[in-house]
């Protein structure tokens, strides 16, 4: 039996009596195409459920060899450094770079993957946006055969290339040496426990507590910290305790620095009096007082290895083509913030 005709440009136009190129300008929500026919051309696209073949897409607009990236900010310096990486693996093969933000919005996140639908990539390397609880976008990208990489916070059930560092084993580094410097009574601010990056430096926090057989309080681990702001109102939290905890291991640099500023100012001296480590080794690190200890996350490495991975599958047989997940190991840096 032959297989079912698939749903063209062509077709909607000639339902709507109107021209490909005209249709091809509402599916991408031109404003030069009335209100009215983005609306009808739309409607009828997702009846028939039609998608649009990038790749020709692409050739017809000659805007190939292009590469997008999504991440969730840019002015982070951890992502900024991973764009250099990208960067300079494109530039070595001759592709064009793309840059999107999500500004950690999942409306924002689907917005632009679904824009990339429409021809303006060969391939998408992504970080996913902390608002990130479900990936139908990302699915349909696959689905559509679209080159598609992660990075840092991936999605884990999807079937997909990613390039990671190994955030337990970067965990497990500040915890032992937090421990070794005498530490015992350790609080952890936490990120969101739905991305991957901040349930492994959680689970690598218990993990070494028990190791060590030390208790945790649980009223000493506090979630969704990963901002200089909620860094602050947990410390707040942790200075109202009858017994101080004599440590913080941080999920992030942020959370860590909002977090010291707020102990200083409360007469709380760091490292004597509380050892603090974050996670992310922001260049910033050396200069806050006194320098934080932080766990290194190689970006630049990430970003060549994930540019590396795409072009090999957009240049490869798709159909031979298999994901493979790329894990670095991070590095501790000691500073003085840790060293009790």
């Amino acid at each position: 039996m032959a297989g079912k005709k698939k749903y063209t440009i062509q077709d909607i136009a000639k339902e709507l009596n109107t021209t490909s190129s005209t249709v091809s300008r509402a599916l991408q929500n031109n404003p030069r195409i009335s209100a009215k026919m983005r609306k009808a051309v739309q409607e009828l696209a997702a009846l028939h459920n039609y998608q649009p073949d990038f790749r020709a897409s692409s050739l017809r607009k000659g805007s190939g060899r292009t590469i997008g990236v999504l991440v969730p900010k840019i002015d982070r310096h951890f992502f900024s450094t991973v764009l250099s990486g990208i960067e300079e693996v494109a530039a070595e093969s001759h592709y064009h770079v793309l840059i999107c933000q999500s500004f950690e919005s999942y409306e924002k996140e689907t917005e632009l993957v679904r824009n990339l639908m429409f021809g303006k990539a060969d391939g998408l390397i992504a970080s996913i946006s902390i608002e990130t609880t479900q990936a139908p976008h990302f699915e349909q990208l696959i689905a559509k055969g679209l080159p598609l990489v992660f990075f840092d916070r991936v999605w884990e059930p999807l079937n997909a290339s990613k390039v990671v560092i190994d955030d337990y084993a970067g965990a497990c580094m500040a915890m032992e040496h937090l421990i070794a410097r005498g530490c015992k009574r350790i609080a952890h601010l936490a990120g969101p426990q739905h991305i991957n990056v901040y349930q492994n430096r959680t689970k690598g926090f218990y993990d070494t507590m028990k190791k060590h057989q030390l208790e945790v309080d649980k009223k000493l681990v506090f979630p969704n910290v990963i901002t200089r702001d909620t860094g602050r109102q947990a410390m707040l939290q942790i200075l109202k305790q009858e017994q101080l905890p004599d440590a913080i291991f941080s999920s992030g640099d942020y959370s860590a620095l909002g977090a010291i500023l707020c102990a200083r100012e409360a007469g709380v001296r760091i490292p004597e009096d509380m050892a603090v480590t974050g996670f992310a080794n922001e260049p910033w690190d050396s200069f806050v007082d006194p320098p934080l200890t932080s766990i290194d996350q190689h970006a630049f490495e990430i970003g060549k290895q994930a540019a590396t991975l795409l072009i090999q599958q957009i240049e490869s047989n798709k159909s031979a083509f298999v994901p493979r997940t790329l894990t670095l190991t991070p590095e501790l840096i000691i500073r003085k913030s840790s060293l009790k």
